[in-house]
């Protein structure tokens, strides 16, 4: 049987942000099982789904820019195995599109390069500043420095190469950083540090953090790597 890889963009939100990355595979691999798909198994004494998850997503994260590939044997239409699968999910969780990708084609986590979020405000906890001439300010200093603390070392590093966009949007906070294997810089990490450059306290919980989109080489959404199945 020929195998098809199939690459399925989906959204988190609501009370399953609370949700942890290996939870969220247990749920899809029962979801998957229950919607019959004919999804493909590996080899060996423990068989388990072909799947692989582009990027995890944060706890208390949402996002509309999720996606993971499969393995399928046959496969109806795109809107067909959209359907199906959505018919198993739970509030929180929809499938928003799926795509063949070509055989040749690299998994999703491998080809992650940036991400694009937006930050937003809890109520009263607005920053106390002009957001939108902070950004300017702190983006115009010729090396954003941190210290990344590892379980064994910390690691003093430039930020700005990995800041692709940093600008404010309707009192809102929007991003493109990098993400993936090779470099990663996690959006907690840039406003806490635009915090420290204007002198304040910052507070994690005041964050909304939203993942609007994942992209590969040249922001590329990672969904056009593939086609409809008609």
């Amino acid at each position: 049987m020929c195998a098809l890889k199939v690459r399925i963009k989906f959204e988190k939100s609501g009370i399953m942000r609370f949700i942890g990355h290996l939870d969220m595979m247990r749920y899809f691999q029962k979801a998957f099982r229950r919607s019959g798909i004919d999804i493909q198994y590996s080899q060996g004494f423990s068989p388990h789904q072909l799947i692989s998850v582009a990027a995890p997503l944060g706890v208390g994260l949402t996002s509309t820019g999720e996606y993971m590939d499969i393995v399928m044997g046959e496969c109806p239409s795109s809107k067909e195995l959209v359907d199906r699968i959505n018919e198993q999910m739970v509030e929180g969780v929809r499938i928003l599109s799926a795509v063949a990708l070509p055989d040749n084609s690299k998994n999703a986590m491998s080809i992650v390069d940036t991400a694009d979020y937006r930050i937003s405000f809890r109520e009263n906890m607005e920053p106390d500043f002009d957001l939108s001439e902070a950004i300017e300010k702190f983006m115009s200093q010729n090396a954003i420095m941190v210290t990344k603390k590892t379980k064994k070392s910390e690691k003093t590093m430039d930020i700005k190469p990995m800041i692709h966009t940093l600008r404010e949007e309707n009192g809102t906070c929007f991003m493109n950083v990098a993400t993936g294997s090779t470099q990663n810089l996690k959006p907690e990490q840039v406003m806490e540090t635009l915090y420290k450059f204007m002198d304040r306290s910052f507070d994690p919980f005041a964050l909304c953090i939203h993942r609007c989109e994942t992209y590969g080489a040249n922001f590329t959404p990672l969904e056009k790597y593939g086609d409809v199945m008609m």
